[in-house]
């Protein structure tokens, strides 16, 4: 008794111990991580201190001591806020305000003379080892998982500290100390740049770098400090840089303190671009005051201005009118904010996909006379003109990154047709009979089901609805008919087509899976494929048909045999012998409300491969299924947003946009990978198939 009472204490005693120090290690290694950020400010610290002690020394400058000690005097009083009132924020709000500013001090207080003495030295080798550092904080924060990402443009420290630095520039002379502030600016927008992951965030650090070490402070003929310059940078920019690889937040939620704004600060942001962009234009004009290559400079700067000017244009147009989409954007969102509805949702029902395709090339035309007016125009004496070219890049690269990543991520633009014909029996000619008056209250409270159903799945998926018809006594094949044609030819407010056309079927069908009409008529697949046809000869969208009738399977098997065109088929398998005590016979509606449910639902638990099921899924797809990628501007797509958004004198940019779109050039790997998944579409069908509009097709 004894023994087991013992080893019963022993256990409990161990399995306590060990989850202690699970608990310890999960701690000690945030602590870890915590300590190695304290030691490389603490190192950073010191390396200030010494390097102002030295500039004291050799200068006997009385300010630099005042300075100095009013610096100690901050941060001692940061220190008491901290730890003894727990002011947190404002404790390290004042200590990175004047981190930024002793650093900037340290890096433009600088002297051959100080080259020799010793103490220099061991500040260099500080601010080496800060940066080490810093950047192995940064690696090892967010290898371990200590980070957790919010959505920001710029984090408080990094604004603190750059606005330091540009305090400490002051100490210059006026020319000199705007062209800092406007690399301090540009340093800013850099940094968002790389958090926002635009497309073309890597190549403008590489530029940064080159031309702000190698041409813009060579140009101000001022003696800087390169280690205290390359610790400023380093530790600004590794958080970002980082991130770019580490970072797991979605298009929308990195870029959400700018799309979920207010329309008048997006609107000013707007006319703020504009505004940077024309004082890049007069400051490139300076260089028409060198008349010793006036030969080249007077017709380079005429051609490439005019064409500067027009793309800029077009660049401020494009702003103007992603903003007038996204308003409309935030009217819809605000107003279905209840039903669960997300902005990138809202977007791709506003064909917002297409818009950002169109003006990703646009942007990037705009970026790429920014890159040749900044080369023709090109100032190595004027710090100024860098500095706004390296502002003005960032920019325009983060315009050409949100259009980018939207014209990728966000789905197509969607339309739906709802066909419900409550007829359950059928004469022996095939025609469908109205229901015993017994049966209709039931049926209809089951049809009004149904129709709520797909009403409520268009608008959870913001499909445009193009009608939703109720028929006790079947539809003509000439009513259907009309109604089906004028549904095929939609078309988007921008002019295209709709990437997805979705056709909603419940009632009855004979054996062969036709749709049994009114007068002894049936609607056949192939009949319905050639309908299509004729309205999508020349375009790539796609048909999506969804059944809840008894025989949907004969409908399945067939579409799998066209080659043509993308369409898919979801259908309803329903048990023909159920066992009454266990489960209720299977009824139209019964499909649609549990498909409905599983699409609209993220909590649902519904499992279709569930067995036991008395209403399984079944669905087919045609044969190149796999190869459909959402509708890409076509030459008239372009043509016609031109129309609709810009001026005629942009007009033969047209088709340099028709060039550019026209490029393949990785055709060789896109071959490979298509007919990679057109043997998974053949061989193995998935269970779950998304579709990219936010629904599913399934199977059982």
């Amino acid at each position: 008794m004894c023994r087991s009472l013992r080893y019963c204490v022993s256990h409990c005693l161990y399995a306590a111990m060990t989850r202690l120090e699970e608990a310890n290690r999960e701690v000690n290694m945030h602590s870890s991580v915590r300590y190695l950020g304290y030691l490389a400010r603490i190192n950073l610290l010191v390396a200030i201190c010494m390097g102002l002690y030295v500039r004291w020394e050799k200068t006997a400058d009385a300010l630099i001591l005042v300075i100095f000690i009013l610096g100690l005097f901050v941060l001692g009083i940061a220190s008491i806020l901290y730890y003894y009132f727990s002011m947190e924020t404002a404790s390290l709000s004042l200590s990175n305000l004047w981190f930024g500013f002793l650093l900037g001090l340290l890096c433009f207080l600088n002297n051959s003379a100080f080259k020799t003495d010793v103490k220099e030295e061991a500040t260099k080798y500080l601010l080496l080892s800060a940066i080490v550092l810093r950047i192995l904080c940064a690696l090892v924060e967010r290898i371990c998982g200590c980070i957790h990402y919010r959505p920001t443009l710029l984090t408080t420290v990094e604004f603190l500290e750059l606005v330091g630095f540009a305090i400490a520039s002051t100490t210059m002379l006026v020319e000199k100390s705007m062209s800092i502030i406007l690399l301090v600016m540009a340093l800013a927008m850099l940094i968002i740049d790389l958090r926002m992951k635009s497309f073309l965030a890597i190549p403008n650090l590489a530029i940064f770098g080159a031309i702000a070490s190698l041409l813009f402070f060579p140009s101000l003929h001022i003696p800087t400090n390169p280690f205290a310059l390359a610790c400023f940078f380093s530790c600004l920019i590794s958080d970002p840089l980082l991130d770019v690889y580490f970072s797991g937040l979605s298009v929308t939620e990195r870029w959400k303190p700018y799309l979920y704004r207010g329309k008048i600060c997006r609107r000013l942001s707007v006319i703020s671009v504009g505004v940077i962009e024309l004082s890049f234009f007069i400051l490139a004009a300076f260089k028409l005051r060198d008349l010793d290559l006036w030969y080249f400079v007077i017709p380079g700067f005429s051609i490439f201005g005019i064409f500067w000017m027009i793309c800029h244009v077009i660049f401020f147009i494009t702003l103007w009118g992603f903003h007038t989409k996204l308003n409309d954007c935030h009217k819809v969102y605000y107003t279905h904010r209840a039903e669960n509805n997300n902005l990138d949702r809202v977007m791709a029902s506003k064909g917002m996909r297409h818009f950002c395709l169109i003006s990703e090339q646009l942007v990037f035309f705009s970026l790429v006379a920014t890159a040749v007016l900044g080369a023709v125009s090109w100032q190595p004496t004027n710090g100024i003109f860098m500095s706004a070219f390296l502002i003005v890049l960032p920019l325009e690269s983060m315009a050409h990154g949100l259009f980018h990543e939207l014209g990728n991520c966000l789905g197509g633009t969607c339309v739906g047709y709802a066909v419900v014909i409550p007829t359950n029996f059928c004469s022996p000619d095939g025609q469908p009979t109205l229901l015993p008056p017994e049966h209709v209250q039931e049926l209809n409270l089951r049809s009004t089901g149904m129709l709520n159903a797909i009403q409520r799945f268009f608008a959870y998926h913001m499909i445009e609805t193009y009608g939703c018809d109720y028929s006790t006594s079947g539809l003509t094949f000439d009513t259907l008919h009309s109604k089906i044609k004028s549904f095929l030819e939609l078309r988007t407010a921008d002019g295209p087509r709709h990437d997805t056309y979705i056709l909603y079927y419940s009632g009855h069908s004979h054996g062969t899976g036709e749709w049994a009409l009114a007068g002894g008529d049936a609607l056949r697949l192939d009949t319905l494929l050639e309908w299509w046809r004729e309205k999508n000869s020349t375009f790539c969208s796609r048909l999506i048909i969804v059944l809840d009738c008894e025989n949907s399977q004969p409908w399945v098997k067939e579409v799998r045999k066209v080659n043509d065109q993308y369409v898919a088929v979801q259908g309803a398998e329903m048990a023909r012998v159920v066992d009454i005590e266990e489960a209720d016979p299977p009824q139209l509606g019964d499909f649609t409300r549990q498909w409905v449910e599983y699409n609209c639902n993220p909590d649902s638990n519904i499992s279709w491969s569930e067995k036991g099921r008395t209403v399984k899924a079944v669905y087919g797809v045609s044969k190149h299924w796999s190869d459909y990628t959402l509708h890409l501007p076509t030459g008239s797509d372009v043509a016609k947003h031109w129309m609709i958004y810009f001026p005629r004198i942009t007009y033969p940019l047209v088709h340099l946009a028709n060039w550019f779109c026209g490029l393949n050039l990785f055709w060789v790997c896109k071959a490979c990978f298509r007919c990679l998944k057109r043997l998974k579409m053949s061989w193995f069908l998935p269970t779950v198939l998304d579709t990219g509009q936010g629904f599913k097709l399934v199977k059982s």
